[in-house]
């Protein structure tokens, strides 16, 4: 009597909240993932942009100005004041992302050999290069993103906008908005700092430059242009 008693018994409140938590967990990950394969679109916003379309300008890279840039980052390092252009940025950016590894021939004849099934991709998640846009007195980051699974791959365009703030003895980049392709996470907190910290800017700092950072009087926007004061 005891054990059929307890099989016509229903879910339990546990039960009942656990099912609850779990369905909520999928619906917000379903919204994620459909927000984020949203269309970005590269390229100026035109004066007629529908709305709710999602843009992203990439900064403009200067390599005409890379002997400048190094002078600058000598200088900066050594405890003077700098300013950056867009351009320049982006050759600084370009200069402190680690230089790829040589290609194995080994594998590469490997790949090439007929009959082999099509090549597994090496990473689940490769991360493009992160890309500055300095513009009406803010800094943008954004960096293509690409997922594989299973022969299958999906990009997306991660990108933030935002300014330099001090927090405690250091100033740190403080963004207003960030987006996962089409998704809006910036009032997400959790999400957000996985994203800045893992798919942006997951590249740790030359030590010279965070040394020179931390010695900073003032970070300032002023137009397209980058103001690093030391005291």
């Amino acid at each position: 009597m005891f054990s059929k008693k307890n099989r016509n018994q229903g879910p339990s409140w546990v039960e009942v909240v656990l099912a609850a938590i779990l369905s909520m967990i999928l619906g917000v990950a379903a919204a994620i993932v459909l927000l984020a394969l949203r269309p970005v679109i590269k390229g100026a916003p035109p004066k007629d942009a529908p709305a709710g379309a999602l843009y992203y300008v990439e900064g403009s890279r200067d390599f005409n100005r890379t002997p400048e840039v190094e002078a600058k980052k000598k200088r900066f390092v050594a405890g003077d004041s700098v300013t950056l252009q867009e351009g320049e940025l982006n050759v600084l950016l370009g200069a402190s992302a680690p230089t790829p590894a040589a290609p194995d021939p080994k594998k590469a004849a490997d790949k090439d050999k007929p009959g082999d099934k099509p090549a597994v991709p090496d990473k689940l998640v490769d991360i493009g290069p992160l890309n500055g846009r300095i513009a009406g007195g803010k800094i943008q980051f954004g960096a293509p993103v690409t997922f594989s699974f299973n022969g299958l791959s999906e990009m997306v365009i991660v990108q933030t906008q935002g300014a330099f703030e001090k927090r405690g003895a250091v100033f740190a980049y403080v963004p207003e908005t960030l987006y996962f392709g089409g998704c809006p996470l910036v009032r997400v907190p959790v999400l957000r700092d996985l994203v800045l910290n893992k798919l942006l800017f997951n590249q740790a700092v030359p030590s010279d430059l965070y040394t020179a950072w931390t010695k900073l009087a003032a970070v300032t926007i002023d137009g397209n242009t980058l103001h690093l004061r030391m005291p």
